[in-house]
């Protein structure tokens, strides 16, 4: 056990889980955009949606989204500054089902995107992305994440690894996923999420990228860092 996770994050309080944890799923899933969101509904379960004012859930939510880290000053001020940078923001409670208590989806907008996002704060600051565009995946942000929406057929999930290996990255974690209307059928839409150890460089980003079984990919940056 490292020393962070005795004492905690460095952050703008009160709470790890709430603030610090809060934060961090935003940063994510505004890193999975291309562009800085303009419009977004954050869907509040169980303890997040009970006490989301009380221990600055709102404000770090919105702070995250702004890409501010969880030991930002400005975090107390965050739904004011996202109002005058023209973020949009809409808060809602609902039950998200059996999912951790510290729970978030994030439906978000930009220019010409839209994107859901769904994460656990699980305690000391440390987050889970469970579900990204409605595929049950699975990265911790304690990692460089590579996402990768692409058509589901033999040798694409060797090709990526292969092209990442070339490269001198080393895959921490490897999840995939079909999508739930392709569930154990072949040829439709899936994503992986690849915890890198390094970053990849941009030629092979870019390479990657090109690739015609590949929709579209994110590279996420280690939020779990400080």
């Amino acid at each position: 056990m490292g020393l962070l996770e005795v004492i905690g994050p460095v952050m703008v309080g009160p709470s790890s889980s709430h603030t610090a944890g809060a934060c961090r799923l935003a940063l994510l899933a505004r890193h999975t955009l291309l562009s800085p969101p303009t419009e977004a509904t954050l869907t509040l379960h169980g303890s997040f949606a009970k006490t989301a004012k009380g221990h600055g859930t709102d404000r770090a939510l919105a702070a995250g989204l702004l890409g501010y880290q969880p030991d930002d000053a400005r975090i107390p001020e965050a739904l004011t500054l996202a109002a005058r940078e023209g973020l949009d923001l809409e808060f809602v409670t609902k039950d998200l089902g059996d999912v951790h208590p510290n729970t978030v989806q994030f439906s978000l907008a930009a220019e010409g995107e839209t994107l859901t996002l769904t994460g656990s704060s699980l305690g000391g600051g440390v987050v889970r992305v469970f579900r990204v565009d409605g595929f049950e995946i699975n990265f911790s942000g304690g990692y460089h994440t590579l996402l990768v929406r692409h058509t589901d057929r033999a040798g694409v999930i060797a090709t990526v690894a292969r092209v990442l290996a070339d490269d001198a990255v080393n895959i921490a974690t490897l999840h995939c996923a079909r999508g739930s209307h392709a569930r154990g059928q072949r040829g439709g839409a899936a994503m992986m999420s690849l915890e890198l150890e390094t970053p990849p460089s941009a030629h092979v980003l870019a390479y990657l990228a090109q690739l015609s079984a590949v929709a579209w990919l994110r590279l996420l940056p280690d939020v779990m860092q400080g």
